[in-house]
């Protein structure tokens, strides 16, 4: 089992930045792939950024070029560093990790206001 704790979301102004922590706990040796996903009211939820356990990085393309994802292995983290944050990327945003199998966070509510 893993446990995921998330931290970091809150209200901001768009062009603003935000830094979302996931800590991971439990069977930690297990896990591969660590990302951000995403859901907006009336949408369905969407990958944010993946980061493999190499350090190999994926991102949506709404995000590319002003969010950064990275993990420290030594502290089971994986971080989501976002950048000139938008209206558009209101949402409660949710760590996942891929282990044995997958596994969620409990959101954190990301408020952009215009």
């Amino acid at each position: 089992q893993v446990q995921l704790v998330e931290s970091g979301g809150g209200l901001v102004q768009a062009g603003g930045s935000l830094r979302l922590s996931c800590a991971a706990s439990g069977s930690t040796f297990r896990i591969n792939f660590m990302g951000w996903y995403r859901q907006a009211p009336g949408k369905q939820r969407e990958l944010v950024a993946s980061i493999s356990s190499f350090g190999s990085t994926n991102y949506a393309d709404s995000v590319k070029g002003r969010f950064t994802i990275s993990r420290d292995n030594a502290k089971n983290t994986v971080y989501l560093q976002m950048n000139s944050l938008k209206p558009e990327d209101t949402a409660v945003y949710y760590c996942s990790v891929l282990a044995n199998r997958s596994y969620w966070g409990q959101g954190t509510q990301v408020t952009v206001s215009s």
